[in-house]
């Protein structure tokens, strides 16, 4: 609830709870977001989703009271899930093979941006007593809808989502867009080409899915590509990401000042940004997979060094120090 001066005062319960619902919500966007896109394409969901974070984030401007927060969080986590996908789906769909890994890694770069963003805007107003600590930050999340939606305006909708509802005409109008002007040569297909090649694969994947449930995703070689696609997804998520979100409060039980706790953090995502940056130049010679692999492996051994030093009591400086920096390398090695 609301302190006499309007701050309000969140208790570690809470706290935990007020998060946790922002997942709650990017749970239920994760799961609708598939039969949005099926149904009225990327462009459509990617704008409805941000004017429903234009509307959500009234509910954590306005709310003074914390069951308010829990819910408001739980509405913009919504979005924050149909941006996860729905953002992936459509660069892996536009782009040549050549330039996928470039832009589907970026999307991972604009939530470390935003992340980025967001740690310094709190550092800012860490020190604010009133309301205004809690409501200025959450209403310079009102800045980014609308330059969003002017792109989503004028993008062009996927080309394979056009073929798939028999939309052809539109279909090569899009691959047009996405097609430089001076592309041209025997090598590459025209747009009446690809829309051809698109719509024969399409056909194809029709036939090999009639009549198919979704127990046939664990059955013979689709088990195996349940697998692949499933664990990959778990372990980026049980790998620690998560744990970034609360850098600011490890730092700060790790026995760091509040100041230092907020620079560290903002330190940190700089480096998630260089890791991303850094992981571009590496996706075509070392490879998706070998990236993965020995990235978690120094994951492993950066959290297994902090847990270590977590022994150290608070008032220990240089272990909190530590535990500091290994977790900048588990964030710079998580992102690359």
């Amino acid at each position: 609830m609301s302190g006499p001066d309007g701050s309000l005062q969140i208790t570690a319960p809470w706290q935990a709870a007020i998060t946790n619902g922002a997942y709650i919500g990017e749970i239920i966007g994760l799961q609708i977001t598939g039969w949005i896109v099926d149904s009225y394409g990327n462009r459509f969901t990617m704008g409805l989703a941000t004017l429903l974070m234009i509307a959500f984030i009234f509910i954590s401007f306005f709310s003074e009271t914390l069951g308010g927060q829990l819910a408001g969080q739980i509405l913009c986590g919504i979005p924050w899930g149909v941006y996860q996908i729905v953002t992936t789906v459509y660069a892996a769909e536009v782009l040549p093979v050549a330039l996928r890994g470039y832009l589907t890694s970026y999307v991972n770069l604009c939530w470390v941006i935003g992340q980025f963003i967001a740690s310094g805007v709190l550092k800012g107003f860490a020190n604010t007593e009133n309301k205004l600590g809690w409501q200025i930050p959450y209403a310079i999340q009102w800045v980014w809808p609308l330059p969003i939606l002017v792109v989503c305006f004028f993008c062009p909708e996927s080309p394979t989502w056009l073929v798939r509802h028999g939309k052809m005409s539109e279909a090569e109008t899009s691959l047009r867009r996405l097609q430089s002007a001076k592309a041209a040569g025997p090598d590459i297909p025209t747009p009446q080409e690809s829309v051809a090649m698109l719509h024969e694969t399409d056909n194809i994947e029709k036939e090999l899915v009639a009549g198919a449930t979704y127990i046939e995703c664990f059955k013979g070689s689709n088990l195996r590509r349940t697998e692949i696609a499933t664990i990959t997804w778990v372990v980026q998520q049980m790998c620690g990401p998560v744990l970034q979100t609360y850098a600011t409060y490890f730092y700060l039980q790790a026995g760091l000042a509040t100041e230092q706790a907020f620079s560290l953090t903002l330190g940190m995502y700089a480096l998630a940004f260089v890791g991303t940056c850094l992981s571009w130049p590496l996706i075509n010679t070392l490879g998706r997979r070998t990236i993965f692999l020995w990235g978690l492996c120094g994951i492993f051994m950066s959290l297994l060094i902090v847990g270590f030093l977590g022994i150290a009591p608070a008032t220990n400086a240089s272990a909190s120090w530590a535990i500091g920096s290994f977790l900048l390398i588990f964030t710079f090695i998580c992102k690359y």
